[in-house]
């Protein structure tokens, strides 16, 4: 009996190397299907997934500043109202100091880029490589061609609907901030109630992890645009560039991307010195653009960020083009904090976690009941 078992464990085709790797392939392929069917669903209902993601990392980031309130005797909905008021005070500000800017120096910059495209087509015709009038009266028309096309206004029509679909979704976080800021522990502890014992621990502990990595990445990226945006700013306005402070905003709102968005951010300014200053002055804003990357990956960002971002250089560029073609420009700029929080929580669950001690005093301990 034993020898039969034996010689039918032998024969069977799951048993030798090649079947183990076949076992092993299949369970790879379902693994990833389950990815697959998950990340589509998510994209079917971007309009809400997005907004929570949004509305958990700016409520991880001044998360804290209303633990302080609280912790001083101010009641939570006022705590959370201060905090709340406060962020959107903050983003229409800088929304309103654009809009100014753009107004206010519009004359200006279509002045300077009537001359400033005269002396490109100019330099493009007597340069070193010269072009054509035909060519460049053939380009002229191929971009007023496609101005007047249909596809052009069938993407007109779409962006009105990408403007709507903006408007809900803001709305909609804004909201689910307000939530989250109010009664983010007793949400967290709903999700907890159904586990016990060690894995009600590790969920806790990926809790602390997910709002201390995007607390952390949030308000350190935020101090590194600041000082992209003034430096770069500053250089701007010493050298005259129109729309200097909108372009400075742009800055900061890309800095928000790594790797790429603040430098992408300055070509936009070198483009707008060139156009409407020369190209001497727009080399020296391109230098300048240089300078300031190179100073925040060396200095600032080793010092701001700490190890709240444990991600090498090629993951986050990895993550960059996977939120790209997810998600386009909003999935640029949330792929990389997903990234970590994802690596955060697998070191818990992993065992692997360096941060043995409790890392966030607001959380309630196991096991009690939310107030």
């Amino acid at each position: 009996m034993a020898g039969s078992r034996l010689h039918s464990t032998r024969l069977s085709p799951w048993a030798d190397g090649l079947g183990r790797a076949g076992s092993r392939a299949a369970q790879i392929l379902l693994i990833l299907t389950l990815v697959v069917v998950g990340v589509y669903a998510l994209l079917q209902i971007r309009l809400l997934v997005i907004p929570v993601i949004i509305a958990l990392i700016l409520a991880a980031a001044i998360g804290p500043f209303v633990n302080l309130l609280r912790r001083r005797g101010v009641p939570g909905a006022l705590a959370t109202a201060i905090a709340f008021l406060g962020l959107l005070i903050a983003l229409s500000a800088i929304i309103t100091v654009i809009v100014i800017s753009v107004r206010s120096q519009a004359d200006e910059l279509v002045t300077s880029a009537t001359e400033g495209l005269d002396e490109l087509q100019a330099f493009l015709t007597s340069g070193p490589f010269p072009i054509s009038p035909e060519q460049l009266a053939e380009a002229r028309t191929a971009i007023i061609d496609f101005a007047t096309s249909a596809q052009f206004r069938s993407g007109a029509i779409s962006g009105v609907s990408v403007v709507a679909e903006f408007l809900t979704g803001a709305t909609l976080m804004a909201v689910i901030l307000f939530f989250f800021l109010k009664d983010g522990k007793k949400i967290w502890e709903f999700f907890l109630r159904p586990f016990k014992g060690e894995r009600e621990q590790k969920l806790r502990r990926s809790g602390a992890r997910t709002l201390e990595v995007l607390g952390s990445y949030v308000r350190g990226t935020a101090i590194v645009a600041l000082v992209d945006t003034v430096a770069i700013g500053i250089a701007l306005l010493i050298l005259g560039v129109p729309l200097a402070i909108p372009l400075a905003m742009i800055v900061f709102i890309g800095a928000f991307v790594p790797l790429v968005g603040a430098t992408l951010a300055g070509v936009l300014a070198a483009l707008v010195a060139l156009v409407a200053n020369g190209p001497v002055v727009a080399l020296i804003v391109v230098a300048v653009v240089v300078g300031v990357n190179q100073l925040e990956g060396d200095l600032l960002q080793p010092i701001v960020m700490g190890k709240s971002l444990r991600l090498h250089a090629l993951v986050i560029l990895l993550a960059l083009t996977a939120g790209t073609i997810l998600a386009g420009i909003i999935g640029a700029v949330l792929s990389v904090p997903i990234a970590a929080v994802a690596w955060a929580v697998l070191q818990v669950w992993t065992a692997e976690d360096p941060n043995l001690e409790p890392l966030n005093p607001d959380l309630p301990p196991a096991g009690s009941e939310p107030t």
